[in-house]
């Protein structure tokens, strides 16, 4: 009997837990606190400011968002760029705002909401090759960072990736006219563009992008309802212009990235694009 009595409180135990697992949103509204993962130190998305040492960024903010609008108290959880997928996979945190991009092999592991913005794979070529479409660079060599997105995305556009441990070494290789052009993301292209402009060489964006990334918030499978209210509140967040402001203050025109916002928060299943592997 003695044990009977054990399996069925252990049963009992493991069913109380799988159904507080089950509905994660009713789980941080009981518990009145939202654990929101960001970056460590990966500025302008969440770095600690040189003064008070407090975690400040883009990604910050839209945690203080989200926890403003289910009414409870935000704890920030700053981790690795290695680490995200984990440490949502084994419920260390919630949900994480971290730059993160929907790709193939992210979609199986964890659940991302639909995206804020769209980050793209940017082509940084000599300024007479910026109006030529995408297909003009297959099979041409261009340089990236070796195992980034960027080189995924030179091979899904059928071009020929020479790869380097670090961007600096890529742009180089452009530089010398050992490739055609180089991928990065677009904080990253404006950067070199500009800065290769102030050394009298005339380099440009492609105006096609190598690959669209969608970028949104990740949370574990399995949590539909936590997902529509992630949704719903990038969705009013858009539509009161918090997102836009958010943007502006961190990597907008104004900032050192001086990036314009072009997309607006939409569905990620409307959303027409190649993800990346």
């Amino acid at each position: 009997m003695a044990i009977k009595q054990l399996f069925a409180t252990l049963a009992l135990s493991a069913l109380t837990c799988a159904m507080a697992q089950a509905d994660q949103l009713s789980d941080v509204l009981s518990k009145k606190s939202l654990d929101c993962g960001v970056y460590a130190d990966v500025p302008p998305f969440s770095a600690p400011d040189p003064v008070s040492r407090e975690l400040v960024g883009m990604d910050v903010d839209l945690c203080k968002a989200l926890a403003k609008t289910l009414g409870v108290e935000l704890q920030l959880k700053p981790m690795s760029v290695e680490a995200r997928i984990a440490e949502v996979k084994m419920g260390r945190v919630d949900v994480i705002f971290a730059n993160l991009a929907y790709t193939k092999t992210r979609a199986d592991q964890i659940q991302v909401s639909d995206p804020y913005y769209i980050a793209k794979e940017t082509l940084v070529v000599r300024a007479v090759n910026a109006d030529q479409p995408k297909s003009y660079f297959k099979d041409k060599r261009i340089s990236s960072t070796k195992g980034s997105t960027s080189e995924q995305s030179i091979r899904i556009a059928g071009a020929n990736p020479v790869t380097f441990q670090d961007t600096g070494s890529a742009y180089m290789a452009l530089q010398q006219n050992k490739v055609v052009g180089l991928v990065t993301n677009t904080m990253t292209a404006i950067k070199l563009v500009n800065q290769a402009g102030e050394s009298g060489v005339q380099l440009a964006l492609a105006k096609e992008p190598m690959a669209l990334e969608p970028i949104g918030a990740g949370m574990r499978l399995g949590e539909p309802a936590f997902l529509h209210k992630v949704n719903e509140t990038l969705a009013s967040m858009e539509a009161a212009g918090e997102i836009d402001a958010i943007w502006d203050r961190w990597i907008g025109p104004n900032t050192p990235y001086t990036m314009v916002r072009e997309d607006k928060v939409q569905s990620l299943a409307d959303l027409k694009f190649d993800p990346l592997p």
